[in-house]
Order: C-alpha cells, then structure tokens, then sequence
C-alpha cells in the first residue's frame, strides 16, 4: 500500500461519532428509509442480523436517557439527517424525545431478526405512509448503504446482490502488514498525519465531559475517588485508565458526547486514542511522538479489525487496545521488535474476551483491554515476548494476529449464537 493509501484508509475508518455506533446506525439506516419516502412514515419494520441486534439491545442511546432500539428507530424517522453519517442524532432535543416517545406507544415500530444471509452487519428498515412505501439497507459497514428505493429517494441504489453468504466480501487493501503500520506510523511525512489530532481532542474531550455526570457504572469516577486512588494509586496507569473509562461510560450511557470511532466502533476509538494520549502527556514526549503513536495506534486496529470483521464475537477493546499498546511502546522508546512483542503479549492475554453486546460495563473491558495494553508494552520494552510455543502465538507477528481474528471470526460463531440466545432469553426480573 502506498502511503496516500493508508491516509485514505485511515479517515476512512476513523471519523467522529454520537453514540453506540449500532443503534446508531440503525438510525442512519432508517432516516434513509425516511427521506426516501418523502413523508413521516406511519409504520417502520425493520429486520436486523444477530450480531447487531446484540449490539443495540442495551446501550444508552445519546440524549434521551433511554436504552435500546425502539427509540433509536423513533428518532431516526422524527429528526435524523442521513448527511450526519454516525452523527445522525445530533439534533436531537426533549421534545424530539417526547414525541418518539409517543411514536413507540402508538404501536408504530416492528423489529425482528433478519434471515440469515452470512452478514453480520445488516439492517434493513422498511418505511410506510398509506400507499407509499420505502426501503433501505445498510450492509458490512455502519455507513455501508447497498440499497435505497422509495417515491422521494434522491438515488435509487441496488447492491444487494453483492452481499449474502453467496458473495463473500473479501476486505480491500490486504496488503497491510505490522511492519508497514510502524513504518508508515513512524517514517511518513508529519504534515499527512496531523489529521489523526482531531481524535486526540475530540476523545479528550468526551473523557472530560464525562465527569460533569453520573454515566453508566461510572467505573472512571471511582477510580478517580479517594478509594479509587488509594487502591492504584495517583499514577500513569491509573489516569490512562479513569480517561479512558470516563469516556466509555459516558458513551455507553447514552451522553450526547462526540467520540472518534474507529472501525465503525466509538469504544474502539476512545480505546486506541486515551492511554497513547495520557501516556505521552505525562511521559513528556514530543507532540511529534504522540501523533506517530496515535496514527500507530489506530492503524493497527484498523489492520486488526480487516481479517476479523466489523463485528464479531470477539470483544473489539481486544483489538483497540492491542493497537494503543503498540503506540504505548513506541512512546517508552521502543522499536519494530518491541512493538511485535507487545501484539504477542496481548494477544496471549485478551484472545476470546467475548463480546456481549454494547452496554454501559463496556467500560469494564475496555479497562481491562487498556490495563493489559500497559504491561504488554512495559514487557516488550524489556524485550519480554511470550514465546511461538505459547497458545496462539507464533514466531511471525502477521499470523499471530490472524490466528486471533480466525478464532474471532470462526471459531467463536457458536458462542456468538449462545450469547444472542441467553440474552434474548433471560428470566424476567
């Protein structure tokens, strides 16, 4: 890959987003449904795949202090601008709430499981008003639309085709390797990187913001407590992680807070972004080292996440925080070898973390992924590796890693239908 390549890559793959970027997209996907039918429509069904309907069930949806789908349909319709992409309700206000509200009690929204087709990522929303009717499908990415028809559509697109288990998508510039992420991280020129600063801020600022309330578990308040420091102390370790909870919880619960996602995932961004951000503050590295470190962070996410899928059932903070632990170590002074070192060592570690859906202890695994991106790159500096005879790992860090996402992709889908299947079949309280 060339290096305009890998810079349209990345802001491809890294770009701001309000909200779990499921439900979101659903949103997306209905305010499409939405403008196409050129009216408000009286009823919207919408058909989901297990893996996004896992991923929608429980999160906070931004600014309207509810969890879950129905809402995020309701606003989608009511107030949602497909040209805000992952930012679609960003307009959103209490009265907006209060009549999707309504929207919900009239009996106005059907959402049910998708066929299975072999996409994970899959939304399809149908749209009615009297005799018009309307549709649009979003496929493999949040924002991927392959499918728009209705009286007041713009455009009439028709992809279908191309998707579905008889049409494997194979992702696009699999060209990359680690050693090309940290030899475009650290040797590019500095000017074609700068962009990568606005996810510096704007997850920054999420985490800041997220001390002005009480959000999900507020697992990054309480280690910013008495208790808190008087159990990890007043440290590095300790800032990276409350910053980088705070964010999390607040996303999660739903805060009408910007993020910069990554790989279609906010949690994955503010996990790649905050412990290379913190680290690099209190280490007093270079702002030049900070933006190699963070375009080093996100990119081998971003590398990551094409062999394992959007979305998968292997927890995405495993994938973020492999890619911050890389920056981590570039910023204690480490090299190609070392940053190879700390892939393995997280990998040993996190590989089968499951992912339960989007919700507000997300914040717990993305702690978690984050504490384990920390000593996996205080291991690889001393050049501590775990070894090629170890579990997954293996001498050449390339299938190290692919070794991980064939065991996300592949052989972790039986327990992805078990957890859809327990979470959709829990005893009522």
């Amino acid at each position: 890959m060339t290096n305009s390549q890998i810079i349209d890559l990345i802001k491809k793959e890294v770009v701001p987003a309000v909200g779990c970027t499921e439900p979101v997209a659903v949103a997306l996907c209905t305010s499409y449904a939405t403008e196409a039918l050129g009216v408000r429509p009286e009823k919207i069904n919408v058909k989901l795949s297990a893996n996004m309907l896992k991923n929608a069930m429980g999160v906070g949806i931004p600014g309207t202090g509810m969890s879950g789908l129905p809402i995020a349909v309701a606003l989608g319709a009511l107030i949602g601008k497909s040209s805000y992409k992952l930012e679609v309700l960003k307009d959103c206000t209490p009265e907006a709430v209060q009549e999707g509200k309504r929207f919900i009690a009239e009996g106005r929204i059907k959402i049910d499981l998708a066929p299975d087709n072999g996409e994970l990522l899959y939304i399809d929303v149908e749209c009615s008003s009297q005799e018009a009717k309307s549709r649009a499908v979003i496929a493999r990415e949040h924002t991927g639309l392959v499918f728009l028809d209705g009286p007041a559509a713009p455009h009439k697109t028709d992809l279908l085709s191309t998707i579905g288990a008889g049409a494997p998508h194979k992702e696009a510039q699999e060209e990359l390797s680690l050693k090309r992420v940290f030899e475009f991280a650290t040797t590019a020129p500095l000017q074609d990187l700068e962009f990568i600063n606005e996810a510096r801020r704007l997850n920054e600022a999420a985490a800041e913001k997220a001390l002005e309330g009480n959000y999900g578990h507020e697992l990054g308040k309480t280690l910013a407590r008495p208790m808190g420091k008087g159990i990890f102390g007043d440290t590095i370790f300790s800032h990276i992680l409350c910053a980088t909870s705070n964010a999390c919880d607040a996303r999660m619960a739903g805060a009408m807070i910007p993020v910069m996602s990554n790989s279609g995932s906010g949690n994955q961004g503010i996990a790649a972004t905050l412990p290379v951000v913190v680290f690099a503050r209190e280490n007093h590295n270079t702002e030049e080292e900070l933006t190699r470190a963070l375009v080093l962070s996100h990119l081998t996410a971003i590398y990551i996440k094409q062999s394992l899928g959007r979305l998968s059932a292997l927890c995405g903070c495993v994938v973020a925080s492999t890619g911050s632990s890389c920056g981590l170590t570039y910023l204690m002074g480490g090299g190609y070898e070392q940053v190879a070192a700390s892939v393995k060592n997280m990998i040993a570690n996190l590989a089968g973390m499951v992912c339960d859906g989007a919700k507000p202890s997300c914040a717990l695994k993305v702690s978690s992924g984050v504490s384990t991106a920390v000593l996996s790159a205080m291991l690889a500096i001393q050049n501590h590796t775990v070894g090629s005879t170890e579990g997954l790992i293996e001498e050449d860090v390339d299938r190290t890693i692919h070794n991980m996402t064939r065991l996300g992709s592949v052989g972790m889908k039986e327990t992805d239908k078990m957890v859809l299947d327990i979470m959709t079949h829990k005893a009522e309280v």
